[in-house]
């Protein structure tokens, strides 16, 4: 997958953010595309850019969560081009609250798009990809899937699981010699909508000020743009490479994961605390 011109690319979550990108870059590269997203809109946007690009795309509004849905897109995808060769496991989902206050339900959303939209994703398209002779997944996971935090305990879990998930994987595939490979990556910041769009517990006020500071502080320390992000994750894709840090603070987490857990988790804990006592909410010493 050295070059990825003339490839076959399917990219969920494409509607906006790190997807479009890709889709963008992609197209560029003249790729053909087959794109989805559960925004119809915004879907329609990528798909024209890209077609204005000189892309053949088709599109096709998807909730990954939905299994039969997303293994009847694969199908379709390879009726439609012939073949794939790189699916790009792109969708997702935030949500903040405490693991006390958090509804079973909020965290099934969450965990149905972030982690099973991938294993949907994957296990659809892999059959495919191995009949084409070659073939790359990508999966996208997150710093978060590096370290934990507090009011992302589902985020957190959902992102742990997809970077376990693909990490097993690539193994699998190593070991039947497959043509097929996978790559697992983690983006720091990056300026999308995900946590504009993010489901906000009341019992995130505690840790992080209300919900929409919670907000702007993300969009405030989101210093990678989505086409740089794309850059990154598809020049690793070239490069075979198992795990991809976006970002200059995705590799500062890294590094930070490394600690000793009682050690940055302890530092995580300091940094809530002299928040929450700035913005006058108490909390323990």
């Amino acid at each position: 997958m050295r070059d990825l011109g003339r490839r076959v690319a399917a990219v969920t979550g494409s509607g906006s953010g790190i997807g479009r990108a890709i889709a963008l870059d992609l197209a560029r590269r003249g790729s053909c595309l087959a794109l989805a997203d559960v925004d119809g809109q915004g879907l329609a946007e990528t798909v024209d850019r890209c077609t204005r690009a000189g892309a053949t795309v088709t599109a096709h509004c998807l909730d990954v969560a939905d299994r039969q849905a997303v293994h009847a897109w694969a199908d379709t995808v390879v009726d439609e081009h012939g073949r794939v060769e790189l699916v790009v496991n792109n969708a997702g989902v935030a949500l903040g609250a405490t693991v006390e206050a958090m509804s079973y339900e909020d965290f099934a959303w969450l965990m149905e798009i972030n982690f099973w939209g991938v294993v949907h994703g994957t296990k659809a398209f892999l059959p495919h990809l191995k009949a084409a002779g070659e073939g790359h997944v990508v999966n996208l996971s997150s710093v978060f899937g590096l370290i934990s935090v507090p009011s992302q305990s589902a985020y957190n879990a959902s992102k742990f699981a997809v970077r376990g998930f693909t990490d097993a994987l690539r193994m699998e595939l190593a070991i039947e010699g497959s043509g097929v490979s996978c790559t697992t990556v983690h983006p720091g910041g990056v300026r999308t909508a995900i946590a504009r769009n993010a489901r906000m517990d009341g019992s995130v006020t505690a840790l992080a000020g209300d919900p929409e500071s919670a907000r702007d502080g993300f969009d405030r320390v989101a210093i990678t743009s989505p086409e740089r992000a794309a850059r990154q994750i598809l020049a690793a894709v070239e490069r075979d490479r198992r795990r991809v840090l976006v970002g200059p603070d995705a590799a500062v987490i890294d590094v930070l994961a490394r600690l000793p857990a009682g050690l940055y988790q302890s530092l995580i804990v300091a940094g809530a605390r002299r928040r929450v006592r700035r913005a006058g909410g108490g909390g323990h010493r």
